[in-house]
């Protein structure tokens, strides 16, 4: 059995921020260039995505999105100088943790609802939890951020999605 870690690399005051806001609200207008931009990127030619009758033919009210499009529709421009010594950009509300590094540990995505051209959608991230681990080379932080990504005004829920980072 494995010693568990004594010393927390959490600040109290961070473990206390679990729910919080920690980014946006952001908001943004899909449109159909930068939508239609990101399929061909990512080579996903569906109809549905370039032909409007295909779009309607399909179920859809208009030309829809490929899923993950919501979360790049949201990306702000960054100065370079928000780049922190990990190669990550700072947040805008920064989680404070006594560790060096954060890295990505993965994500995972819910589609709820179809994200249309011509849908304004918001985005807000929250800390959903934060906790420390015992590994094989030390402790580490494992932290959850859960975003939301809301069509308005209807507050449908269109996705949400949950990164995992790791700290050490």
């Amino acid at each position: 059995m494995r010693a568990v870690p004594t010393d927390s690399l959490i600040p109290a005051e961070t473990a206390a921020r679990v729910g919080e806001l920690v980014a946006g609200p952001t908001t943004a207008t899909i449109t159909a260039e930068g939508a239609q931009r990101y399929a061909q990127a990512v080579g996903d030619l569906n109809p549905v995505y370039f032909d409007e009758e295909a779009a309607r033919s399909a179920g859809y009210r208009t030309l829809t999105v490929p899923p993950t499009y919501v979360a790049y529709a949201l990306v702000k421009g960054r100065p370079l100088d928000a780049i922190g010594v990990d190669g990550l950009f700072v947040g805008e509300r920064p989680i404070t943790l006594d560790v060096g590094r954060i890295m990505v540990g993965g994500e995972e995505w819910d589609f709820l609802e179809p994200a249309h051209v011509g849908d304004t959608v918001v985005a807000e991230t929250r800390l959903a939890a934060i906790d420390q681990k015992d590994g094989s080379k030390g402790p580490f932080v494992r932290i959850t951020r859960e975003t939301t990504y809301t069509r308005v005004p209807d507050g449908a829920v269109v996705a949400r999605t949950r990164q995992i980072g790791i700290a050490r």
